[in-house]
């Protein structure tokens, strides 16, 4: 059995592979991990997204949570960005979200933070995991005025709206935004804050059901909001994923900017602002080249981790950056929280369209989008971090490397939450790279199957 953890906490289709027996055993080995030494009585806040089987999981979580002596505190449905301020905020001891992001509604996931507002790092996650698998060996379970409670607190969410309206008061009220909420987690908190910062504001997809978050709709479905922003003659789009910690932008004319592009918006202007730590910025290798040429024209240090939003805020937080993401819109505001925040995100790229009065196509002149084809390659999940073992994936990748002789580049790694291994060819030429890309993608299925 692989690791349990992936690339954002333990995720699987909710019920078979995250179930409640696990979910529960999560709640106990996590709220014991994470609280051992307090002399306190601890408490842990907990959020989901809107999936349906976001209140069967929270209950079997906190039922585990209580079962070890800790309080939960039940946040409802919350954007995971909010759980990491909220846990700040109210001194708490750590945080739970129970979100699925961008994937399909049937998935769900159980990711942590500890009581600074960050994700866990590895070691932590291999003491969780240890605990479960030797059956919560040594761990005490207290009987009567020792087992914890919860409280209900549905109410919790609005002071992350006051937080965020706080840490970027801008007046949007020469703005026109379209807003796709993914009929997640930001369907409310998102549209409050643009609505009270002033926004001339068309919502949509606001009203999730448990079964339509991210179905055709959010980051990582944006047809919709491409054309209903030339419709509405708006100035710009917004697009969330299902816990709202990543946004895309589409400007006046349609196109789609993504997080490389505002990275690159945002960051060049807090550098003249004089705001961007060491005039650096934290990427991913997947992040765009002309990103990276960007950065020598504008004068500013681009910093590379391996993928994983986890990776980009370890580099900030050892090296004192503070404006770090990825192209998919995972992009932290060091100085404002702890996580990737996509309304806050939103409201810098924002404030950035106010302060110059620019449009936001002009803005994204700032970096060439060299062509990238990404396609996945399904693979047994066991077999995803083995796909160098097999001569003719190897000698293939090898072959497209010495076909693009620098001016491209070839890059392949496993998918840290889903049986796939994503095949991404950067060039000149989109034909080429595409062709390429499936090509290459095929061979990798049809070896490892």
């Amino acid at each position: 059995m692989g690791r349990m953890f992936g690339t954002d906490g333990v995720r699987g289709v909710a019920g078979t592979e995250l179930t409640i027996e696990l979910a529960m055993k999560l709640g106990q080995a996590g709220a014991y991990v994470l609280t051992k030494n307090r002399e306190h009585k601890p408490t842990i806040i907990v959020g989901c997204d809107t999936r349906i089987s976001g209140g069967m999981l929270a209950n079997a979580l906190m039922a585990g949570i209580c079962s070890v002596g800790a309080n939960a505190i039940y946040a409802g449905v919350v954007p995971t960005p909010a759980i990491a301020y909220l846990v700040r905020k109210h001194k708490v001891d750590a945080g739970v979200v129970i979100s699925a992001s961008h994937n399909p509604m049937e998935f769900n996931g159980i990711k942590f933070f500890n009581g600074e507002g960050y994700k866990l790092s590895d070691q932590l996650e291999d003491e969780i995991e240890a605990l479960i698998k030797n059956n919560m060996k040594d761990v005490p379970m207290p009987t009567g005025t020792g087992i914890g409670k919860i409280e209900y607190r549905l109410d919790i969410k609005d002071e992350y709206v006051r937080f965020i309206k706080k840490t970027v008061p801008i007046d949007l009220s020469k703005l026109k935004i379209v807003v796709d909420c993914a009929e997640g987690a930001a369907y409310d908190t998102s549209v409050k804050a643009l609505q009270e910062l002033g926004a001339n504001l068309v919502p949509i997809h606001i009203h999730p059901d448990g079964t339509n978050i991210n179905s055709n709709c959010g980051s990582t479905h944006m047809e919709e909001l491409r054309a209903r922003v030339v419709y509405e003659k708006a100035d710009i789009g917004i697009a969330f994923d299902g816990d709202a910690d990543r946004m895309l932008a589409v400007d006046e004319l349609g196109n789609v900017v993504d997080g490389d592009q505002i990275m690159a918006i945002v960051g060049s202007h807090m550098k003249k602002q004089g705001q961007l730590k060491k005039n650096t910025i934290v990427v991913t290798v997947m992040t765009n080249l002309g990103f990276s040429l960007m950065g020598e024209r504008e004068g500013l240090h681009i910093e590379k981790t391996k993928v994983g939003d986890r990776y980009v805020l370890e580099n900030m937080l050892e090296n004192g950056f503070n404006l770090g993401g990825e192209q998919s819109g995972h992009i932290i505001f060091l100085d404002d929280n702890t996580t990737g925040d996509g309304l806050l995100s939103a409201l810098q790229l924002l404030k950035v369209m106010a302060e110059t009065g620019e449009k936001l196509s002009e803005l994204a002149k700032i970096m060439e989008v060299l062509p990238q084809s990404l396609v996945n390659a399904k693979v047994p999940n066991h077999k995803k971090e083995h796909y160098m073992d097999y001569a003719d994936i190897a000698e293939a990748i090898e072959a497209l490397e010495a076909k693009f002789n620098g001016e491209g580049r070839v890059l392949i790694r496993p998918s840290g939450t889903e049986p796939l291994v994503r095949v991404m060819i950067e060039g000149k030429d989109q034909q080429v790279i595409e062709e390429e890309a499936k090509k290459l993608a095929a061979l990798i299925t049809n070896t490892m199957l």
